[in-house]
């Protein structure tokens, strides 16, 4: 076997040659002969610079809550409105990068019903895995949303359990004034009983009417502690219940890419049996020929023998 020749620099030659018949400057021939060395990048799809843009989106998310982890969690650094600012920001991007995977998901889905045949089978082997690849894109991504919104809700929880803790003090401390105050009237209502006869009584009924007052806003006070703190913890649950549902969402998702790859495998286990058949149709009819001509040539032999007696 002879060796083999490289024609690489004759190739060139005939391209330089055609070039320059065709018109071609030194700046055109020089960025044609460039692109045998420099190949140019593959132009991405539109699938995958939306599953660049939204696993960039990601990322972002990722540190912006590593920027402001401190700054969310700490009572001492921000205030409530700033918190609560992160807290939207964080809200929003969560649900932009959904909003992006779901478009992801809808694609695939249309790509899948396009590319099926009249019996509901894939055309082709190669559309199939590219779809496959596809749905395990969508799942790395969710994956990754999956894990930052984790912390968010971890984070979420501490800054809860805070306030709380923060909370419950306040509550104790109301208790004991409102006992103080409830204290401070009884004696102050005994000194009043003692100069009684000094004392005017429109004076009297005013200070009735204050401690009424006083009273009833210290127990309105209370009940909106009370209300506050429920709500806080009614939020702290919202938040587990978020975090189990996001769990189970994911879980729902690895269930689905199962179900599709048990589907893809079905898919070609069904064209392997459309295969077979065909073949074994095919088989039929031939052996069926067989048969029939082995059959034509032995009573033509009976009759050629028969006529020959």
């Amino acid at each position: 076997m002879g060796k083999a020749r490289d024609r690489t620099e004759d190739f060139k030659d005939a391209v330089r040659h055609t070039a320059r018949s065709l018109g071609y400057d030194e700046a055109k021939l020089a960025s044609v002969m460039a692109s045998f060395i420099i190949h140019k990048p593959p132009q991405k799809s539109p699938f995958s610079k939306a599953a660049l843009k939204t696993l960039e989106s990601i990322g972002e998310l990722d540190q912006f809550l590593l920027k402001h982890r401190k700054d969310y969690t700490d009572l001492h650094r921000t205030t409530e409105k700033e918190r609560d600012s992160i807290e939207h920001e964080v809200s929003t991007f969560i649900k932009t990068c959904q909003e992006q995977i779901d478009i992801l998901k809808n694609s695939i889905n249309q790509e899948e019903e396009t590319s099926k045949g009249w019996l509901g089978i894939a055309t082709t082997k190669s559309n199939a895995d590219i779809i496959a690849h596809k749905h395990g894109v969508v799942l790395i991504l969710s994956e990754r949303l999956h894990s930052v919104t984790a912390q968010f809700d971890q984070l979420r929880a501490v800054r809860f359990q805070d306030a709380i803790n923060k909370a419950i003090p306040r509550r104790k401390l109301n208790r004991v004034a409102r006992n103080d105050s409830a204290e401070t009237s009884k004696s102050s209502d005994m000194e009043l009983r003692e100069p009684e006869e000094l004392r005017a009584e429109p004076l009297r009924v005013q200070q009735q009417l204050l401690d009424d007052e006083t009273r009833a806003l210290q127990v309105e006070l209370t009940s909106l502690l009370d209300t506050v703190q429920e709500t806080e913890t009614k939020m702290v649950e919202m938040s587990a219940l978020n975090h189990l549902m996001s769990t189970h969402v994911l879980h729902q998702a690895q269930q689905i890419e199962h179900l599709y790859d048990q589907a893809v495998e079905a898919t070609n286990n069904v064209e392997l049996g459309n295969k077979e058949l065909s073949q074994a149709i095919q088989r039929n009819s031939s052996s069926r020929t067989f048969l029939l001509l082995f059959l034509f040539v032995l009573t033509f032999s009976i009759l050629f023998l028969d006529w020959y007696s």
